[in-house]
């Protein structure tokens, strides 16, 4: 605050999460200031939207034919941004949402056990879960505990566990998530990122000479991009300018915020633009975890729908055939694929 009172600041990086959102929304629209973050993922900053992947979801459920799904996800900023418009995505598709589980960040294993046994007396078996690697490894490794890691059970991944897998204690990922699908960020190998990728080691190892094979996550990614296009955008209105000016008396933007919308540009994983000011995510990866990694088995973009290879030449409409998916290896290492419902049993 004393920053933008004192300082003049004209924009802001950050939050680095969801849960500090909402102060920060409230902060730059007071003080017309544009909010510019690489890992909050709330649909009110200039981020990369959870939304965008709900439609990949529900190509997903439309593939297999399933009818039903609960949401499972972290009880919080993080974990509510992503419902209202997954719900929506799920019901364009007559997917129905007969419960939402909602688990508390501060949650004991006690808990999530009681939570799991509510599940398991549902007939639905198709779950789809939102929350931060560290509660989903819990999560699933109580779901192994109590018989839901078997066949006929169906768990699909948001990418806010996929795009962080690595962070996972590998044990928990090959004892207790093994069959499960997820929606991952698709990051393209390009040029710009592999000249980035050079350069970054070298100063990371300068810095830290006792890390070994340093590596970053999409969200490194995104943060060298977003100060790349802000340094863009600056130097745009030019630095003698770059000053706080408001476009009307009755508007929240900025002469900032006009540059920041249109800025354009090829970034590390892809070409980078705002469309209503959020980053465009214009296509993501569906995996299937077999061992200790997210295998890939296809890809989902907003103009074809399912594929197996982004390459392929797709001369039909927007597809959800599971014909364009590899093969699966489902819960409980069955290859058959769930039929997404089960006689409930009785939980305890």
């Amino acid at each position: 605050l004393d920053l933008i009172k004192n300082k003049q600041v004209q924009a802001i990086i950050g939050p680095e999460g969801s849960v500090q959102a909402d102060f920060i929304i409230d902060l730059g629209n007071k003080s017309h200031v544009p909010i510019i973050s690489f890992s909050a993922t709330s649909p009110s900053l200039t981020a990369q939207n959870d939304s965008s992947q709900v439609n990949a979801i529900s190509a997903v459920m439309q593939a297999f034919g399933w009818k039903e799904a609960v949401l499972v996800y972290v009880d919080n900023e993080f974990g509510e941004g992503v419902i209202p418009s997954l719900t929506d995505a799920l019901e364009e598709v007559d997917t129905q949402v007969p419960y939402r589980s909602l688990i508390p960040p501060s949650t004991t294993d006690d808990q999530i056990l009681l939570e799991l046994y509510k599940l398991m007396t549902m007939q639905t078996r198709v779950f789809i879960v939102h929350m931060s690697p560290t509660l989903g490894s819990r999560l699933f490794a109580k779901a192994k505990e109590v018989g839901m890691m078997s066949e006929g059970y169906v768990w699909i991944l948001t990418n806010g566990i996929t795009d962080q897998l690595n962070l996972v204690d590998s044990s928990v990922v090959t004892s207790s998530m093994q069959g499960l699908l997820g929606i991952k960020t698709y990051v393209p190998d390009t040029q710009n990122l592999d000249n980035f990728m050079v350069r970054w080691k070298m100063k990371f190892q300068q810095d830290n000479p006792s890390v070994l094979n340093p590596m970053l996550n999409i969200f490194g990614y995104w943060a060298y991009d977003a100060a790349w296009a802000l340094a863009m955008a600056v130097e745009e209105m030019g630095a003698t300018n770059f000053t706080f000016q408001m476009l009307n008396a009755s508007s929240n933007a900025t002469d900032l915020d006009t540059i920041w919308a249109n800025i354009t540009f090829a970034g590390l994983i892809g070409n980078f633009s705002l469309i209503n000011g959020q980053l465009d995510s214009s296509a993501f990866q569906i995996v299937n975890i077999n061992g200790n990694a997210a295998r890939g088995i296809g890809f989902w973009t907003q103009e074809d729908g399912l594929l197996r290879d982004l390459n392929s030449f797709n001369t039909r409409k927007y597809s959800t055939s599971k014909s364009n998916l590899g093969s699966i290896i489902w819960p409980g290492d069955s290859t058959s694929f769930p039929k997404g419902w089960e006689i409930p049993t009785n939980g305890k």
